[in-house]
C-alpha cells in the first residue's frame, strides 16, 4: 500500500511539474540572464538575433504577411566582418525573450550609434541586400506580423529606443553603461541604476447601455474611429484617469467603470495600454467634444459596430465608400475592447 501511495504521489508531482515547468523555467531563466552578465554572454553564443536599423526591424515578405528572420551570432559576426565592422557592436544587443527550449532571443540595431560602440552605423541598403530583407517601420508592419513576432519586435523596439535615449546620467551628465542583457543602465560615477520604464495609458470604451462612443484624432488613418485614450497623470489612480479623460475630451461623467485587459504598445514610445469599459447614465449623453484633443466623436449602435467588425478589410472598403467608418485592426487592444462590448453587452463590474 505504501509503495502504491509513493508511486501515485510521484506521478502527481511529475504531472504538476510538467504543467508548471515550461513557464516557470522560462521565467527564471530570463531572470538569470538579466542579472548575470556571464550567463547572458553564454546565451548569446547559441541564441538568435532580430535585426533593426534605426529602430526599423528587418523583415521579409511572405504572401500576405511579414516574417521576422532570426540570425545566429556566427552569422552576425560574418556580416560585420564582410562590411569591415568590429564585433563590439554586439554589445549593444538587448535580451527580448526565449523559447521553451531556452534559446535566448536578442535584438540588435545596426543603424544606431551608441556610446558603448566604436562602430559607425552600417548602411541600410547594403544590409538589406546581404540579408535579403527590408527594414520596415514597425508602425507600417505591425498589423501584418504574426502575434509572436509582433510582441517580440514591439518589446525590442521599445528597449532599443530606451537605451538610445538614456546613454547619459540625468544626475551627473556622465555616460551610462548597460548590462549585457539590457535590463538596466548604470552610471559608473555614482552607481545610480536606471531601468526601462513604460508610461501607463487608459483606453476606455464609453457606453450608455445601447450605444458606444467612438472618437477620432487627427493623427488617425482616414476614416478610423477608436476608443478614448489618455496618459495617466502623476498622482492619479487608474479610475481617476478614466473619469478625467472622459470629462476632458467629451464632457461626460462616468457612472460605472470596469477593467477589461492590458497591452504593451510601442507607439509613440513604450506605453502600457489599460483597457476599460465605462458607462454613463442614459439621460446624460450629450457630447461636448474638446476639439483641441479630438477631431470628432459620435455614438454608434451595437448593430452599426457589429457590421463594421464583420468586414474583412474595413479600411479598404471605407476608402471605396462601402462603410462609413472602420475600426482598429485585431491586434490592437482597442479592437478587442470594442468586440467585447458587441459580444458581451453586460460586463461584471470590478471595484472602481
Amino acid at each position: 500500500m505504501s509503495l502504491y501511495c509513493g508511486t501515485a504521489c510521484r506521478r502527481k508531482i511529475f504531472w504538476c511539474y510538467r504543467l508548471l515547468s515550461t513557464y516557470v523555467t522560462k521565467t527564471r531563466y530570463l531572470c538569470e540572464l538579466k542579472e548575470d552578465d556571464d550567463a547572458c554572454k553564454k546565451a548569446q553564443q547559441t541564441g538568435a538575433f532580430y535585426l533593426f536599423h534605426n529602430l526599423a526591424p528587418l523583415l521579409q515578405k511572405s504572401e500576405h504577411q511579414y516574417l521576422a528572420p532570426q540570425h545566429s551570432l556566427l552569422e552576425l559576426e560574418r556580416l560585420l566582418s564582410k562590411f569591415g565592422q568590429d564585433s563590439q557592436i554586439l554589445e549593444d544587443s538587448v535580451l527580448i525573450g526565449c523559447s521553451e527550449e531556452q534559446e535566448a532571443w536578442f535584438a540588435l540595431d545596426l543603424g544606431l550609434n551608441s556610446s558603448s560602440s566604436i562602430n559607425a552605423s552600417l548602411q541600410k541598403a547594403e544590409i538589406e541586400t546581404a540579408l535579403q530583407g527590408s527594414f520596415i517601420k514597425l508602425t507600417k508592419a505591425l498589423f501584418e506580423l504574426n502575434v509572436k513576432d509582433a510582441s517580440l519586435l514591439s518589446t525590442a523596439q521599445a528597449l532599443l529606443r530606451w537605451h538610445d535615449a538614456h546613454q547619459f546620467c540625468s544626475r551627473s551628465g556622465q555616460p551610462t553603461k548597460k548590462n549585457v542583457s539590457g535590463s538596466k543602465r548604470v552610471c559608473p560615477s555614482n552607481n545610480i541604476i536606471y531601468y526601462p520604464q513604460v508610461a501607463p495609458v487608459v483606453i476606455t470604451l464609453v457606453s450608455d447601455g445601447t450605444r458606444c462612443l467612438l472618437v477620432r484624432q487627427s493623427s488617425f488613418p482616414k476614416g478610423m474611429y477608436s476608443a478614448l485614450a489618455g496618459f495617466c497623470d502623476i498622482g492619479e489612480s487608474l479610475e481617476e484617469t478614466v473619469r478625467r479623460e472622459i470629462a476632458e475630451e467629451v464632457g461626460l461623467e462616468v457612472d460605472r467603470l470596469h477593467y477589461s485587459a492590458s497591452q504593451h504598445w510601442p507607439f509613440p514610445n513604450s506605453t502600457l495600454m489599460i483597457a476599460c469599459h465605462a458607462t454613463v447614465k442614459p439621460g446624460q449623453t450629450e457630447l461636448q467634444v474638446n476639439l483641441r484633443e479630438l477631431e470628432a466623436a459620435a455614438w454608434f449602435s451595437r448593430d452599426e459596430v457589429a457590421t463594421v467588425l464583420r468586414r474583412n478589410n474595413p479600411s479598404n472598403q471605407q476608402q471605396s465608400g462601402a462603410v462609413p467608418f472602420w475600426l482598429p485592426p485585431k491586434l490592437a487592444i482597442a479592437h478587442q475592447l470594442i468586440k467585447e462590448w458587441v459580444e458581451k453587452p453586460t460586463c461584471s463590474p470590478l471595484p472602481a
